[in-house]
């Protein structure tokens, strides 16, 4: 006898596309097709709209490669952010993290990733030389190297911090986390302290 399917077609196809986003498992996808499916229509065009809209109109920030709708984003266009004070992270999401601090008044860069030999990511890959066109263009006083402590973090981190130091201050954030935390997961509180108590890179 053969065996019914769990799921109709159209469901299991709803439940395999979210199953693609990064974290979210068989189980969460499962569980967001569901609630989805209990939605009203007109919040689930909204939502497809939503997506559709986002990926059409966001973009780079061609300064700091934060995400951006304009080709400059507003922090990069901000007259009252500090611009000789550069903070470097991965990725946009320690950006939203940082800035949920409300302790950092300078700029951002944003690396695009951490160097990943095993993955195939060298610093080619990543948005490295346009932050050393900042530093050496811009007269950029102080990077702050604000990358998870993993060991892709770390390589990162090292690698660009013998690369920028004979034009600049290079200092990095200290770390209220364990060895492999992730920035994004801190809270307010423990990345507030970890700008403050940044320190010079050796």
């Amino acid at each position: 006898m053969e065996k019914s399917p769990i799921y109709t077609p159209p469901l299991a196809r709803l439940i395999e596309q979210l199953q693609r986003l990064p974290g979210v498992g068989p189980k969460t996808a499962q569980r967001l097709a569901l609630h989805i499916l209990k939605r009203p229509d007109n919040e689930i065009q909204a939502l497809a709209k939503a997506l559709i809209d986002a990926k059409k109109r966001v973009g780079l920030c061609k300064v700091c490669f934060h995400f951006s709708e304009q080709p400059v984003c507003d922090i990069c266009r901000n007259p009252n952010r500090d611009s000789q004070t550069v903070c470097v992270v991965a990725d946009s999401r320690d950006v939203i993290a940082l800035e949920k601090t409300r302790e950092y008044r300078g700029k951002y860069h944003v690396l695009g990733g951490v160097m990943s030999p095993m993955d195939g990511i060298g610093p080619e890959q990543l948005y490295i030389q346009p932050l050393v066109r900042r530093v050496t263009q811009e007269g950029v006083k102080e990077i702050i190297l604000a990358i998870s402590p993993t060991v892709e973090g770390e390589t990162t981190t090292l690698y660009i911090g013998q690369l920028l130091k004979p034009f600049t201050k290079v200092t990095r954030i200290a770390f209220g986390l364990p060895m492999g935390g992730d920035l994004e997961y801190a809270d307010e509180v423990t990345l507030a302290r970890a700008l403050e108590g940044r320190r010079e890179l050796e």
